[in-house]
């Protein structure tokens, strides 16, 4: 059987994107970063499904990569899937320890990553303990690879503050980059954490240090990108310091190190930035955010999400709100609380301005002085109103489809008043008008928004509202019908119901729908007042209410390929 025109154009798709992602991930194994300029140019028809898989890709790459749990003293990531095995040739090979290469002895293995092997080590010059990190794949190194472990190097060689484990060396050892550190004997975050959530006074005792460190950080054009409990190393006397900056990066690169599209970090740790990928702007926020997630876990004795697989992990970041620590542990306090959560705010804006200001909240609490967490002025409280949520980047993918909307509702309104104008009575044209009109409509628009990419859980849930008041617009005919209405008389109501669905709307995506929705209510108002024009006002403030922020968010979209 011959495949139909149809099929075979779909088999020719999926054959090209196999292809393109093939040799994106060849190129990007390889150190060389896609160029999505390039690829939109040249296959402009498979631009977004070729982005939302790449960022798939790349969270299974992340996945692979930092998936892993720290051994011992020096928080080093360890990936199982990383250790050599009987005559396994995973990882760095350097025979049997102890073993003396170059100025050090090689004690003992502390750990390993997805990029290099962390070993204790005395420095036998100085008879000193140190802790040695070494590329792991040695001599197969990827130029990525090297390239990521200089820049960790160098990141933290400029930092010099008692809560950053600091770089006393730098060189090669038997050809093999490597870089030394102090020794921090002791015991992780992570660890304490697995005995369960920690008191209120250690939490913010722990923490608020590791606050200033990380500010310390950014403040010398530095960002951790993966802070996290088994990053954090509390040592003999209690006191915490900040380690493995494995993923840091400059604030003032432009290219850095990060592919686009890239998603790197620990899922249940990273900022939503983080994991929306190329979507994410990364900055100093996004470190406040993982500080937020580390004082969550010692509140809880968990980071705010987790899920079965890390992919689950990552579209729960993205998507959902962290559940109120006191519902997980009664005994969390609530000033913490509060304090975990302003720093775990979805848009970057709302969280704490610096870790500095984070790390002065800490502080204020364990001197029983007030918060600001729990301040807010005017200007505080409407900027919160009307700010977008972290689901608005969605409307990009609706932007056209919404301006769409605006003229087919226009449209439907302006028959209908030109069929009253004409004294047509019957409830008939005006159903056929209404049902047939939005119910071909609507699986066309939906069709039309799967054209885009994958359709998210909000984006359902928008849809369901939507479908909600369509339904809700035609039924009004057959309750006049019941009440023995004339037809339109209940039509005040159609303002209503679509005010009500841009408040929903302004909850779940952007506080300006707040703006549409009083509009609508108004419109409702209007409707009764003036029956004889009332479907013309409401087409036409509704078709606005679509179409400006449809037009705005299909310049976003249009901005971003």
């Amino acid at each position: 059987m011959q495949p139909t025109l149809s099929e075979a154009g779909a088999e020719n798709r999926d054959e090209r994107l196999a292809r393109l992602l093939e040799s994106m991930t060849a190129d990007f194994r390889a150190g060389k970063s896609p160029d999505f300029a390039k690829l939109d140019r040249e296959h402009t028809d498979l631009s977004g499904e070729l982005r939302e898989l790449w960022a798939a890709v790349m969270i299974a790459d992340a996945v692979a990569h930092h998936s892993s749990h720290t051994n011992s003293t020096a928080a080093a990531q360890v990936d199982p899937a990383c250790r050599a095995g009987p005559g396994g040739t995973t990882g760095l090979t350097l025979g049997e320890l102890p073993r003396r290469v170059g100025d050090y002895e090689l004690l003992a293995e502390l750990g390993r990553g997805g990029m290099g092997v962390v070993y204790q080590a005395r420095q036998v010059s100085l008879d000193r303990m140190v802790a040695l990190k070494m590329v792991l794949r040695g001599a197969m190194a990827s130029p990525a690879d090297l390239a990521r472990f200089r820049a960790e190097a160098e990141a933290v060689a400029r930092l010099d503050h008692a809560g950053i484990v600091p770089v006393y060396e730098v060189g090669e050892l038997d050809n093999q980059p490597f870089f030394s550190m102090k020794f921090v004997a002791g015991t992780t975050l992570a660890r304490r954490l697995a005995d369960g959530p920690l008191p209120p006074r250690e939490s913010a005792a722990l923490l608020a240090p590791i606050c200033r460190a990380i500010h310390f950080a950014h403040q010398r054009g530095v960002l951790h990108r993966d802070v996290k409990p088994s990053n954090i190393l509390i040592d003999l006397d209690g006191r915490p310091h900040v380690t493995d900056f494995g993923l840091a990066k400059r604030i003032s690169d432009d290219q850095g190190l990060t592919h686009s599209g890239a998603i790197l970090g620990t899922p249940s740790y990273m900022a939503p930035e983080q994991a929306a990928g190329n979507r994410g702007e990364i900055g100093p926020a996004s470190d406040v955010y993982s500080l937020g997630t580390v004082l969550y876990a010692m509140l809880t004795g968990r980071p705010p999400f987790q899920a079965a697989s890390p992919v689950d992990t990552v579209l729960m970041v993205l998507e959902q709100d962290p559940l109120p620590p006191r519902l997980l542990n009664a005994k969390a306090d609530r000033d913490l609380e509060m304090i975990a959560l302003m720093a775990l705010q979805k848009p970057p804006e709302l969280r704490y301005p610096s870790a500095q200001a984070m790390a002065e909240d800490l502080e204020a609490y364990l001197a029983g002085e007030p918060i600001s967490a729990r301040s807010g002025g005017v200007s505080q409280v409407v900027a919160r109103l009307f700010r977008e949520t972290h689901h608005a980047t969605l409307l990009r993918n609706w932007g056209l489809l919404w301006m769409w909307h605006s003229v087919v509702l226009l449209a439907i309104c302006l028959v209908t008043n030109y069929l009253a104008w004409r004294g047509v009575d019957s409830r008939w044209p005006y159903l056929a008008l209404w049902a047939g009109g939005l119910f071909v409509w609507a699986p066309i628009f939906w069709a039309l928004r799967h054209r885009s990419g994958p359709v998210t859980a909000i984006e359902r849930q928008v849809a369901h509202i939507w479908g909600a008041s369509v339904i809700g617009s035609i039924l009004l005919f057959f309750v006049e019908w019941v009440l023995a209405e004339p037809v339109l008389r209940l039509a005040p109501v159609l303002g209503l119901m679509s005010g009500m669905v841009f408040l929903v709307k302004a909850g779940m995506l952007n506080g300006v729908f707040y703006v549409q929705a009083a509009a609508l209510f108004l419109t409702a108002l209007a409707m009764a007042q003036w029956p004889a024009v009332g479907h013309t006002i409401f087409g036409v403030v509704s078709a606005l209410c679509f179409f400006i922020p449809g037009w705005k968010y299909y310049l976003q979209r249009r901005g971003e390929m």
